[in-house]
């Protein structure tokens, strides 16, 4: 009782595909401008290190309820202007583009906490469905290819966000430091360019892309009929959860220890390079303000490689499959983490994020290749939901636990903090190899690469 089109798609040109890839470029610009600053946000406004993950927790807990309801509402909707999953979308921009710009303005914490709630609601409102809009609007043998373009635009809105408040200070000359309980003028400008892409780049893949018409254009009525209401929603979810297919049980499993490790990143990266790096003190010392932008300026590298790698990615899931591609990333990410510990020249993180974004790029893609073909068309928005569950809950744990061990075991040192996250990076990688069952006749990138005119001739 979904609006699914059953029946056969065409082949979308690379101009489609980017066209309809765009708006991701636009979320991951506020997921990756807010990951880099509000650790740093939350500093300057008083918190004390230990207390950062549990700042982050109302998001994720809102995303676990969040995600799988969007994918059955979108599963379940038909519009014949705005089609299925785009009016989520523009919904969520809409929304996401007012917390953004109203961040800046948190005089406390619990209003700065209150807002990343609002933008990772909103953001996930966005955010979700996108995944099976891959799935709905492509042919099979181009799924792939419109997850690597997704994992371009990711990397690009990445690198661009993460740079921002870098750049407002070297290139603009706004200043990076603040009294205490206000936000620095850099990254505050930052903030509302990051507003303008956001919805911008929604409204662009809104109005440039179509998507195909339900199958059975009774599905409305036979939903009416159904009576399910959100008790039935709620229990198509479970029964979903329940009957999840073999191969994204382990996926997931693989997707649950892999994210603690970014999540520790994002809450500690900037200001562990601000103090274990260049020697700052606090969010009101130069020292630490100059550290922070500069670590920002690293994560912004990140994504510029996982943007480049994702060129070659695909070739060498041909050559080794995705399972031994992906567990190969995770460890070059665990490495990049581990190895920030023996940096004694700034420059050297840039080899630190290399490795991190090799990873990315394959977070970004290859769990969602290893999926496809495994889950039912008709309830892909489900699943999607469902999978990311195994990303937020990670961040739900990290946020309730993470804090009284920082406190009592790792005597608030946010480089420790990274490290044990590249250490679950490697636990990731050792699952993904053990436990996943990989088919050759899954490995199908070469078309991929023939679409995009880098196949070898």
């Amino acid at each position: 009782m979904s609006s699914a089109y059953t029946g056969e798609k065409y082949r979308l040109s690379l101009a489609q595909i980017i066209n309809m890839s765009v708006g991701f470029f636009g979320i991951q610009f506020g997921w990756d401008l807010q990951r880099a600053n509000m650790g740093r946000i939350y500093e300057n406004l008083g918190a004390h290190p230990d207390q950062v993950p549990f700042l982050f927790l109302a998001a994720p807990l809102t995303g676990l309820l969040v995600q799988p309801i969007i994918g059955y509402m979108s599963d379940r909707t038909w519009h014949p202007r705005w089609g299925r999953r785009r009016p989520y979308f523009m919904v969520g921009a809409i929304l996401s583009s007012i917390a953004l710009i109203l961040m800046p303005y948190s005089s406390a914490l619990w209003m700065a906490a209150g807002l990343l709630w609002i933008l990772d609601t909103c953001g996930n409102v966005a955010m979700e469905p996108f995944r099976a809009f891959v799935t709905d609007n492509l042919p099979d043998s181009q799924v792939n290819h419109g997850f690597i373009m997704q994992s371009f635009m990711i990397g690009l809105g990445g690198s661009i966000a993460s740079a921002l408040p870098w750049l407002m200070n070297n290139i603009f000359h706004l200043t990076n430091t603040a009294d205490a309980g206000t936000i620095p003028e850099n990254v505050r400008l930052s903030f509302y360019i990051g507003a303008f892409f956001f919805l911008a780049s929604v409204l662009y893949t809104v109005f440039t892309t179509k998507e195909y018409p339900p199958s059975d254009l009774g599905f409305r009525d036979k939903v009416k009929e159904s009576n399910k209401g959100f008790g039935g929603g709620a229990k198509e979810i479970i029964s979903a959860m329940r009957n999840m297919p073999t191969r994204m049980k382990v996926v997931s499993l693989v997707q649950f220890f892999t994210w603690p490790g970014l999540f520790l990143m994002w809450f500690y990266y900037a200001t562990a390079v601000a103090v274990n790096v260049f020697g700052g003190k606090d969010a009101s010392d130069p020292v630490y303000a100059k550290g922070a932008d500069f670590g920002g300026l690293t994560l912004s590298y990140y994504s510029v490689i996982t943007f480049l790698f994702a060129l070659v990615l695909p070739a060498i899931a041909n050559k080794l499959g995705r399972k031994y591609t992906h567990s190969l990333c995770l460890l070059c990410g665990a490495i990049g983490l581990i190895s920030i510990k023996w940096v004694h020249d700034k420059y050297f993180l840039f080899g630190c994020m290399t490795g991190v974004g090799i990873a990315w790029a394959s977070i970004l893609s290859m769990p969602y290749a290893m999926l496809s073909g495994v889950l039912p068309k008709d309830k892909v928005g489900i699943y999607m939901g469902i999978f990311n569950f195994f990303i937020v809950l990670p961040e739900i744990i990290a946020s309730l636990g993470f804090g009284w061990l920082m406190k009592n075991v790792l005597n608030n040192d946010r480089l420790l903090a990274v490290q044990l996250g590249g250490g679950l990076m490697i636990l990731a990688a050792i699952v993904c190899i053990v436990f996943i069952r990989e088919k050759k006749s899954e490995v199908t990138e070469h078309e991929v690469l023939t679409d995009l005119g880098i196949a070898e001739q």
